[in-house]
């Protein structure tokens, strides 16, 4: 079977997108292979193909749970068989999973990065049969990367017990990431073997806007008023995002919002909800978007820059998927940027704070000292800050440090699904007197879909309970909850919240290893990509350049603003290793320029006809409205046409 083949067969489609093939024909050649697409580029089917094409399962290493279940989901609707492993799962079901995965004819294994050093998934390698080891989002590898993960760091242990080419996918790396992730991921660091494949980075239907303004709020209802079709707007506050989209919905756009303070099911619903077309715009953080395919999302608006430009990049990056006109607006002020400035303070408190926050985690989950290694416990970042009396960025930052430090795991966003246990006997159950009929058809499924049910709680999956008891899914939380008032089952609802993990035993004040020289290293990553960002806005080519590790010019005909301006598209695409580069034509640099070149050729026109006239009759020319050009605009372009010597 070909790869061509093998994309019909089991995808449907009848030929590759850009650079896939390429990527398919190098990982079947067992070579370690590197593939940068952006975002929307098809990464999955990279791997997917030549996994299919040979015996055994691949191996995924991914971060993002909602991405691993989506997935999942849509393997196993083609009939290929598929495992997901991920947090909120307990030690029996990721046993059970990792059997099915090493004996049940499975093509598909997936795995969060911090499952690859624990002993249960370490003792399953020998009887796993890995065909490939896929790392998405590989950037998260790379120490100069935006998102650094230190789990990442396992997959390079891996290689050195499963003999398996690697396929590693990102949508983001500069140069200087991508020559990182090599090394770390190659079997020899000191001579990397990858063979890397980037695909080009421009995007012609889609024109990047930046706009300095204050009005935002009316910025922002011009464009979802003149932009058909459906939207994204990013913020970065909570708040914020449930203000501007009742905002929109005050005046007469059909907008709602996201974030990670909902709960599972409401963002569930939010989500398919816009996916079908019902909701228009939807206001979030970038908890939204993270492997959502809406091809033909209008507009993206982001109503503050991000700290870097791989995540402006890759949110930008999904309007216009299916190729038609579409927009990504940047709307930004000077206090933007100053407030990016005191993020980035926040985002790196002082290494005595951090070390505070690791004693006060331990004192609320009742650790004493040289205890605690692999204690899990759910965490409510607003009650410890409230108990302690912390600013919640501050808290949330350490804890993130900590966990690039290795001295714990941080998740905010854990789902743990409903369980369920039936704790009446099973001779008596046909006997009890139920309070509702609905009741027995319900125990009836629960029987035959979980093995073991009787004897500990099981995870559900209530939509497909739901349609085999025939009730709704909200009736089936009722019934489930009236069970457990008669005492028939042990009812846990489904619940998402975060949670953390302790890497070793507590340590005494002063003995914990926070590692000052790596937040040195990384807080200045953070203040380059920073500065990177702040170049975009202001189309300083070189502060773009220098956030990307370059020595080198953004290029274009112009190096900076006072010039005349660079493309942003150009700007990007240079920033992410991309050297031979045109301007889009479509970015408002690019409109600028090109409407400035019209208003030249009229002066040069007007003097033409009118030898020895000066800026009065040039002043006169511009009043007269069948010429349509803005009188000031106009002199002050004519004067610096006269000093650079054009005319």
């Amino acid at each position: 079977m070909t790869p061509l083949e093998a994309l019909k067969r089991w995808w449907g489609y009848d030929s590759f997108r850009p650079m896939q093939e390429e990527i398919v024909r190098s990982a079947l050649e067992g070579r370690d292979t590197l593939a940068i697409l952006p975002t929307g580029g098809g990464k999955s089917v990279c791997f997917q193909v030549p996994a299919m094409m040979r015996d055994g399962l691949a191996l995924v290493v991914t971060p993002l749970i909602a991405l691993m279940k989506d997935q999942v989901q849509n393997l196993e609707a083609r009939g290929i068989r598929a495992i997901a492993l991920h947090a909120g799962m307990t030690r029996r079901e990721v046993d059970t999973a990792l059997n099915n995965a090493a004996y049940g004819e499975c093509k598909f294994l997936y795995v969060s990065p911090e499952r690859l050093g624990t002993p249960l998934f370490r003792s399953y390698l020998d009887v796993l049969e890995i065909n490939y080891i896929v790392v998405d989002e590989a950037h998260c590898i790379s120490q100069w990367g935006y998102d650094f993960r230190p789990d990442y760091l396992s997959v390079g242990e891996l290689r050195k017990t499963v003999d398996a080419p690697v396929i590693a996918l990102t949508a983001t790396a500069t140069p200087r990431v991508a020559e990182d992730i090599a090394a770390r991921l190659s079997v020899d660091p000191s001579k990397p073997s990858f063979n890397v494949l980037r695909s080009g980075f421009e995007r012609p239907n889609l024109s990047y806007i930046v706009r300095e303004c204050r009005d935002k709020s009316g910025q922002l209802l011009d464009i979802c008023r003149g932009v058909q079709g459906s939207g994204i707007v990013y913020l970065r506050s909570r708040r914020r995002c449930e203000d501007v989209a009742a905002l929109l919905k005050a005046e007469g756009v059909s907008a709602s919002f996201y974030h990670a303070g909902l709960g599972n099911r409401t963002r569930a619903e939010r989500q398919e909800a816009w996916k079908c077309g019902e909701i228009r715009v939807m206001v979030c953080t970038n908890a939204f978007g993270m492997g959502i395919d809406k091809p033909d999302v209008r507009f993206v608006v982001h109503c503050e820059p991000t700290d870097s430009l791989e995540s402006y990049f890759q949110e930008a990056g999904r309007a216009g998927r299916d190729g038609l006109r579409s927009y990504a607006v940047l709307l930004w002020n000077a206090s933007d940027l100053a407030h990016l400035r005191q993020m980035l303070d926040s985002s790196f408190p002082p290494l005595e704070f951090i070390e505070d926050v690791y004693q006060k985690l331990h004192i609320s989950g009742n650790i004493i000292y040289e205890t605690g290694e692999g204690f899990s416990m759910k965490f409510d970042l607003e009650a410890f800050c409230k108990q302690y009396k912390m600013r919640p960025g501050m808290v949330r930052n350490a804890l993130r440090y900590l966990e690039q430090s290795e001295h714990i795991f941080y998740s905010e966003d854990t789902e743990f699904p409903t369980r369920v246990r039936i704790s009446a006997p099973r001779n008596s159950l046909y006997d009890l007197d139920l309070p509702h009929p609905q009741m027995i058809p319900l125990l009836e499924a629960l029987m035959r879909g979980y093995p073991g049910i009787m004897s500990y709680s099981v995870p559900i999956d209530e939509d497909s309970l739901a349609k085999a008891a025939d009730v709704t899914v909200p009736w089936l939380h009722q019934l489930l909850y009236l069970l457990s008032l008669e005492h028939i089952i042990t009812y846990i609802p489904a619940d998402c919240c975060s949670m953390i993990r302790f890497r070793h035993d507590r340590l005494m004040p002063g003995n914990l290893d926070l590692k000052p020289e790596r937040y040195m290293f990384l807080r200045g990553n953070a203040e380059a990509r920073l500065e990177a960002m702040e170049g975009y806005v202001t189309d300083d080519a070189e502060m773009v350049a220098g956030g990307a590790g370059s020595t080198g010019a953004a290029g274009g005909s112009a190096g900076s603003a006072a010039a005349g301006g660079v493309c942003r598209s150009r700007l990007l695409l240079k920033y992410f290793g991309q050297e031979e580069t045109e301007d889009c034509g479509q970015c408002d640099v690019c409109r600028s320029r090109t409407a400035e070149e019209r208003v030249k050729a009229a002066i040069r026109r007007f003097f033409a006809a009118h030898p020895g006239a000066g800026p009065a009759e040039l002043r006169a020319f511009c009043a007269d409205p069948k010429n349509g050009l803005p009188p000031s605009a106009t002199l002050e372009l004519w004067r610096r046409m006269l000093d650079e010597g054009e005319i």
